[in-house]
């Protein structure tokens, strides 16, 4: 079912709960200047990134395919559906980043590497693509994300408030930044998943995004696999997960 197509549908549903679990980042990011450029370039392993291999591309809590659990529910709302979904994958990445993040830091992770030759930038507010540290790209993320969510006129949560008209646009733009926080964890800090054994729950999670994100057109396949000189390194774990029958083509 398309996203986009559906903005025009009735929006009548019953309210959501209480917004829960604040991110613990900053709430000012948009006055916080940027840290300077590295000067060069995360040094990447030429070995097979450890989520690729076995036992550990298999780890997950679901078995089958994902498409079962992303489905539009009977006379549930597609916004509200979407809306909530998202609200989930946002705080359980929040908090996997959270049990990580003494790992991330400005000297560990000078660039936001999600491959190895691929460093994403931030548009500063003078639309100019600029360098951050991984911890600082991630936390002007789940700042903006969480100033969004609690926006009453992004994110109603009251009986009787209609979605925005931008809802479908700014949630897409949401999933992206979402996804890169995902690669960039997968890509630098999967071999803390491991000793934290939470390797099945994050690739569950990460299955789940995806899934969730093709079904509904919130991802598109350039943002999960990159250029060819700039691979994003889960775009290998997506091919994977289809060859295996856990996402649809």
């Amino acid at each position: 079912m398309s996203f986009f197509n559906s903005i025009g549908r009735s929006m009548s549903r019953a309210p959501r709960g209480p917004k829960r679990s604040p991110t613990p980042t900053s709430s000012t990011f948009p006055d916080m200047p940027p840290p300077p450029v590295p000067s060069s370039p995360v040094s990447a392993s030429p070995s097979k990134p450890l989520y690729l291999c076995s036992p550990f591309v298999e780890a997950a809590l679901v078995k089958g395919n994902f498409k079962t659990i992303v489905v539009l529910p009977k006379y549930v709302d597609i916004m509200e559906w979407v809306a909530v979904n998202v609200f989930d994958f946002y705080t359980n990445l929040n908090e996997f980043y959270g049990v990580i993040t003494e790992c991330c830091t400005q000297q560990s992770c000078p660039t936001m590497s999600a491959g190895p030759n691929l460093n994403y930038t931030w548009i500063n507010q003078d639309r100019k693509s600029v360098h951050l540290a991984a911890p600082t790209y991630i936390d002007y993320v789940m700042t903006w994300v969480q100033n969004l969510i609690d926006d009453e006129n992004a994110f109603p949560t009251k009986s009787g408030h209609d979605f925005p008209q931008t809802f479908p646009s700014t949630i897409k733009h949401v999933y992206r930044q979402l996804l890169r926080v995902f690669a960039h964890i997968y890509h630098a800090h999967y071999p803390q998943i491991l000793h934290l054994r939470s390797e099945p729950h994050f690739n569950s999670l990460f299955a789940h995004f995806l899934a969730f994100g093709r079904e509904y057109e919130l991802l598109d396949i350039k943002d999960v696999k990159g250029a060819a000189n700039a691979p994003v390194g889960t775009g290998l774990l997506w091919e994977k997960w289809k060859e295996m029958g856990i996402l649809d083509g």
